[in-house]
């Protein structure tokens, strides 16, 4: 354990069944231990010393208002170490998760088991963002519409409609059978920019209303990362809240953070924002006399403006700096036409803002997105980096933080709170400091605490001797060679985990022919959908590139085998990382061992986290980078990973399997 804070009793109030009692950090231990209500009550509970270790540093951290940085390696049980001091804490606590499915997995599973063991009766709330929640005024205007709809929509409607008459919370989630990439979603989902508001009149049955008012009420609220940083954000510019003031913040898959606060912290614009607004300006026109002729012009315009700019930036890489913008005559002109466009637009709707709520809508909108591409276009601080991205039909202009540590830090200063940063995967060789110093955290507490699991016997680290440099160009060919003996030895039952789609697809290529297990491939159906499949295939291989590195659980022996073809250094071509590492060299820090290798690291540590999820495990990480042992870095990266035996040896993965096989007979 490291840095743990040191162990003092403290009083702390809670309120279990009504009555209030005196807890503290060992209390909170005990409550999870052998003799607790938890071992009694829940079937297959099995008491650890590492989960009630983290829950005496969470009950610690809640009671003095204090930052934690508690990396709990999996198997640990760190949900009910930190919903057991939370719930037992008497104070309002958000719990935030990386994702959608495991903020549903928190609400509606281990919250109330740990509730009910507690018997802990207070308010919690489930609150997600805006676009999660049925808008009853746009599914009314979308069937009043009559639009014409395939089939496969016709019937998705029609099953949105037969459930919107029983849902209590109109959380889409509810509706397996419409798919979360179907296009009808965004057509009855309201965004913040077409929202009535007071006016709507389905406000009383409003479902974002009643979500965001159980949430204000409760006394513990589940959101997730990017609900969280999008209102401590809009706070920050003097909106008003979403979230109730809370005495804690708990941020599980808190490795997710410094991304996700790159584009909270960010100002954007993109070509989709534009044509929307010019779409929804038109669509107000309809029964308002005259509008039609004041507007159609403008609105042409802007359309035309977005569409010149996206066809000038054809040729240009798919992200990159501003300057490539700046430094095209032709671009830099579209640019300024565009910005001019946007203005006379506004202009027009600031006209008309008076004659319905929509328009009054549409013009804070134009107002708002030119002012932001006004400043984005002529923002030269050096806090931030300008950059643009390209997509198929669009593109997107940002202006971004170089140092995410000052707003962040400015944002836990500001609530007061305790803050509680927790993952698998937060540690380089030990140590937070590379975590810490993205998130500014200073002089955090600390805590690591081992992986109930006994990787000596249930792993195996497999490093393929004789693969080439990553930048061969036949590298991904000769890792295939490589595995393709290992995965005849676990009889499939493999991720096949890649650092990039081009690898992927010529992966998925090679081994279609040379492989007699079914192959699932990242991209050819929602992800959620090759799970299942690959999980009840028994024997499936599965390729994924970044979404499969993490946050996907395949416990059993479906999966015994996870290869990662190279460490996971991020793109070099990143515009933000590349003026980082700039500014990183310009303060006398070595950007590469600094930056890049602690970053690697974590990613790398998230993608072999797949492998062991049980106790009842086993299987074999297979790393292919040749750089592992050739440079000096190559240490670090084995350092993080947990303690399991390694081999050069082929024979010895073969024996591996052979063992395991000879004893489940």
């Amino acid at each position: 354990m490291e840095g743990r804070p040191q162990s003092k009793a403290f009083a702390g109030a809670a309120q279990v069944g009504h009555t209030f009692t005196m807890i503290d950090d060992e209390d909170v231990a005990a409550l999870l231990g052998t003799d607790g209500p938890f071992a009694r009550e829940l079937p297959n509970f099995a008491p650890r010393a590492a989960q009630q270790a983290m829950a005496r540093a969470v009950q610690h951290a809640i009671a003095e208002r204090e930052t934690l940085i508690a990396e709990a390696g999996t198997g640990t049980g760190k949900t009910f170490a930190y919903l057991v001091p939370a719930l037992l804490s008497g104070q309002r606590v958000i719990v935030s998760t990386g994702t959608k499915a495991l903020q549903d997995q928190l609400y509606f599973r281990d919250l109330p088991r740990v509730r009910s063991v507690l018997d802990a009766r207070l308010k919690t709330a489930l609150l997600k963002g805006r676009a999660n929640y049925l808008c009853l005024y746009r599914l009314d205007q979308t069937v009043r519409e009559g639009a014409t709809f395939d089939r496969a929509q016709a019937s998705q409607l029609a099953a949105i409609r037969t459930w919107s008459a029983r849902t209590r919370r109109g959380d889409r989630m509810e509706l397996a059978e419409v798919p979360e990439e179907s296009p009808l979603w965004p057509r009855v989902t309201s965004t913040p920019e077409n929202c009535l508001g007071v006016e709507c009149p389905f406000y009383d049955d409003c479902h974002v209303i009643k979500a965001r008012r159980e949430a204000q009420e409760a006394d513990l609220v589940v959101v997730n990362h990017h609900l969280l940083f999008a209102d401590l954000a809009l706070k920050q510019e003097g909106f008003g809240e979403i979230l109730p003031g809370a005495h804690a913040f708990i941020l599980d898959e808190a490795h997710q953070i410094p991304e996700l606060a790159g584009q909270f912290f960010s100002q954007s614009i993109s070509a989709r924002q534009l044509t929307e607004l010019a779409q929804d300006s038109l669509s107000e026109c309809n029964g308002v006399t005259g509008a039609i002729g004041l507007l159609l012009e403008p609105v042409e315009a802007l359309q035309d403006a977005v569409r010149n700019l996206r066809l000038a930036m054809d040729a240009l890489p798919e992200r990159g700096a501003f300057q490539q913008l700046e430094a095209s005559d032709k671009i830099a002109g579209m640019l300024h036409e565009l910005r001019e466009v946007l203005a006379a637009l506004t202009d027009g709707l600031a006209s008309q803002a008076e004659r319905s709520r929509g328009f009054a809508n549409a013009h804070e909108r134009a107002a708002h997105l030119s002012e932001r591409l006004d400043r984005i276009a002529e923002r030269n601080s050096e806090r931030d980096v300008r950059w643009y991205e390209l997509f198929p039909r669009g593109f997107a202009l940002h202006a971004t933080p170089l140092d995410l540590a000052a707003p962040l830090r400015a944002m836990r200063e500001q609530t007061q709170a305790a803050w509680i940063h927790t993952s698998a995967t937060l540690s380089v060789a030990g140590s937070f400091d590379h975590f810490a110093r993205q998130l500014g955290l200073d002089d955090p507490q600390t805590l690591h605490v081992d992986s109930p699991f006994d990787y000596a016997t249930q792993a195996l680290c497999y490093l393929p001797p004789g693969l080439p440099d990553p930048a061969a160009r036949d590298y991904t060919d000769r890792v295939l060679d490589a595995v393709l003996p290992v995965l005849h030895a676990s009889h499939g039952r493999a991720f096949l985990l890649f650092t990039s789609h081009r690898a992927l697809r010529r992966a998925a290529d090679l081994l279609r022919e040379r492989v007699p297990w079914p192959l699932f491939v990242q991209g050819s159906a929602p992800r959620h959908r090759l799970l299942e499949e690959f999980r009840a295939s028994g024997h499936g291989v599965l390729l994924g590139a970044a979404s499969f590195w993490e946050g996907v659980d395949v416990a059993g022996e479906a999966l015994s085998v996870v290869v990662i073809d190279k460490l996971p250094f991020a793109s070099p071509d990143d515009p933000v990382l590349q003026a980082r590492l700039e500014a990183l060299e310009q303060a006398g820090i070595n950007p590469f061992m600094g930056w890049q290798v602690p970053s690697a690291v974590i990613a790398l540590k998230q993608g072999a986290g797949r492998l062991i999820r049980d106790v009842r495990d086993r299987g074999v990480l297979v790393l292919c980078d040749p750089r592992l042992t050739s440079k000096g870095y190559g240490r670090l990266f084995l350092a993080s990973l947990p303690a399991m035996p390694r081999t050069r040896e082929l024979g010895d993965v073969q024996r591996f399997f052979a063992h395991e096989m000879s004893s489940s007979m």
